[in-house]
């Protein structure tokens, strides 16, 4: 199975563990939504949609069956995250360059 596209679908910029929100499309046929990308411990992971029993656990809806796969996903997962705060980042700076503060001290309102 293959990815064939993967969807940074939010993206959360407060301290907590939670980073991303994420669709991953394998084979250009199967869309699995609501995958999270998590920071703890110093160290980034994907969690995979679950769904809340009664007794208060939570149990996976779809999960990788082997750790070679889920680590593949992983790994895919954790670089598109990478890509989309890096796109924010210069998106952010283009939006706010230095030579809008030139302007602003030049001309005061």
């Amino acid at each position: 199975m293959t990815i064939t596209d993967i969807k940074v679908r939010k993206v959360f910029r407060d301290n907590g563990p939670m980073k991303a929100i994420v669709s991953v499309t394998f084979d250009n046929q199967l869309a699995l939504h609501d995958i999270k990308v998590i920071n703890a411990r110093d160290r980034f992971f994907i969690v995979m949609p679950s769904r809340k029993n009664p007794d208060n656990t939570y149990r996976d809806i779809v999960h990788p069956i082997n750790a070679e796969f889920r680590n593949m996903m992983e790994s895919a997962i954790i670089e598109a995250y990478n890509t989309e705060l890096e796109q924010l980042k210069q998106l952010e700076q283009t939006e706010h360059s230095p030579e809008d503060d030139l302007y602003q001290s030049n001309f005061p309102e």
